[in-house]
């Protein structure tokens, strides 16, 4: 299949102009490889071992979430390079779906909204608001991955979700006046969890990402990649 096809495919699955405007630079074909597309991967991110696995796979496009150059490159070497070297070298296609796939139909926030089984979903600026009949163990089993709650919470009705970094101040704000009775998100900053008006229930960035680009592999055939970092509570 010609990339262009896949190109197509891709922007209607998350039409680039959902993205935010400064995220529009890292969204689309990062990386021009062979044009003959024969073995799709998808990933989180974009990590030497991933691309390795894609290389075993006989991969010619990686669709990725999260984009390795977030800033422009003024000099090539380093990480940046030994990537780079790797991705060109095998003629791989890289394909970033970020901001514009938190918001796309079955991206990363109606994806999550589907695994817990929300109900009379709104969008908000960023995320989605809904109602939950979950309970917070049955939450974080629907997760696979460990929730912290700050603040009193046995179990909410409405549950505002945002994938990814979403522990803005605005955002909660916002979710508390449209009535969400916790906010669900990663990365809480402490001044933030001081402050909210809200319920907060933090789980980890990639562990609220990972399951649309799941999604989205399982529903094309093609080959997902773990990219989570490592890591193990002590204890």
């Amino acid at each position: 299949m010609h990339i262009r096809t896949i190109l197509e495919e891709l922007e209607e699955i998350a039409p680039p102009d959902l993205a935010d405007e400064d995220d529009a630079s890292r969204i689309g074909l990062v990386v021009e490889g062979e044009a003959d597309i024969r073995t799709i991967c998808c990933s989180v991110d974009v990590t030497p071992r991933v691309v390795q696995q894609a290389i075993d796979r006989g991969s010619t496009l990686i669709i990725a979430h999260h984009t390795p150059f977030y800033n422009p490159l003024q000099t090539i070497r380093g990480d940046d390079a030994h990537l780079l070297r790797a991705l060109l070298g095998a003629r791989i296609n890289l394909y970033i779906m970020h901001t514009n796939f938190d918001r796309a139909a079955k991206g990363v926030n109606q994806t999550l909204a589907l695994l817990l089984g929300m109900k009379k979903i709104e969008e908000m600026p960023i995320g989605v608001l809904g109602e939950c009949q979950l309970s917070l163990p049955e939450m974080q089993e629907r997760l696979n991955t460990p929730l912290k709650l700050y603040g009193t919470l046995t179990q909410p009705r409405t549950l505002a979700v945002v994938g990814g970094s979403g522990f803005h101040p605005e955002l909660i704000e916002y979710a508390w006046y449209h009535g969400a009775e916790a906010f669900l998100s990663a990365e809480l900053k402490h001044h933030v969890a001081l402050r909210s008006p809200l319920p907060l229930l933090e789980s980890t960035h990639y562990g609220l990402e990972a399951p649309a680009m799941r999604r989205l592999a399982k529903d094309r055939d093609w080959f997902f990649i773990e990219s989570a970092p490592l890591c193990r509570y002590i204890g």
